[in-house]
């Protein structure tokens, strides 16, 4: 199994994100008209942003990329960083603002989100040499409290009103319940980090097991919901 992880983790993950952004597209045509083309839009976002994270592999004098052997590039912790641990949480911020029905809710999500937007770009600036060497688990926190803050307004509004009754056929009601859990398990492993290196590859693996449980469960519930939630449960 450990063997098998190590050759094939990231191809796995790659796999299972690249499966989520393809159905989405394959059912845009259902959602289009909806908000919900938004969410297809990230998830197609995430895979390329993901693929292109692998750079990494081609930092060494033997190919393309050689020149950024020894710099700060030649990992890929600022890209992860933003395109993620940042991008991924205003992009969430985003989605809920735009089906979000309730003025205060609204902007209540929309001051969390350039609240966490002002916060990460002055608390970058200010140790931006660590970007390229390590994650900020602050960032992590904070994100995952905004994740909580949005996926609380949702179920509010929801409980209060008569869509709750159709709730399992709208894809917001999916996104909700996968970004909760995934972030509820993901978020205490940043505190770990620091021990996540090749010389403890017992760690390395318990780690991968939990990313890849975690992700297999969020982006096949982004699959499921995709499938089976009807266009007109979405906010236009």
């Amino acid at each position: 199994m450990e063997e098998f992880l190590r050759e094939n983790y990231f191809f796995i993950l790659h796999l299972i994100e690249t499966f989520a952004a393809v159905t989405g597209l394959y059912f845009y045509k259902k959602y289009r008209a909806t908000s919900a083309k938004y969410f297809i839009w990230f998830l197609v976002y995430i895979a390329i942003c993901e693929f292109l994270a692998r750079y990494t592999m081609f930092c060494h004098e033997d190919s393309f990329l050689y020149f950024l052997e020894g710099t700060l590039l030649e990992r890929n912790f600022w890209w992860s960083t933003l395109f993620w641990k940042i991008g991924a949480i205003l992009f969430f911020t985003f989605y809920y603002y735009k089906i979000l029905e309730t003025d205060i809710f609204k902007k209540i999500i929309k001051g969390v989100g350039y609240s966490f937007f002002s916060f990460s770009s002055i608390f970058i600036i200010l140790n931006w040499k660590d970007l390229f060497i390590r994650f900020f688990p602050i960032l992590s926190v904070l994100g995952a409290l905004v994740v909580f803050i949005c996926v609380t307004i949702y179920l509010i509004e929801a409980l209060k009103s008569d869509k709750l009754i159709f709730i399992y056929k709208s894809l917001s009601f999916y996104i909700t319940l996968a970004i909760f859990i995934w972030w509820l398990i993901i978020t205490p492993l940043v505190f770990y980090d620091i021990y996540s290196s090749t010389a403890d590859w017992n760690f390395v693996f318990l780690k991968w097991q939990i990313y890849l449980i975690a992700n297999i469960f969020m982006y096949g519930t982004f699959t499921i919901g995709l499938i089976v939630s009807s266009p007109e449960n979405e906010k236009i």
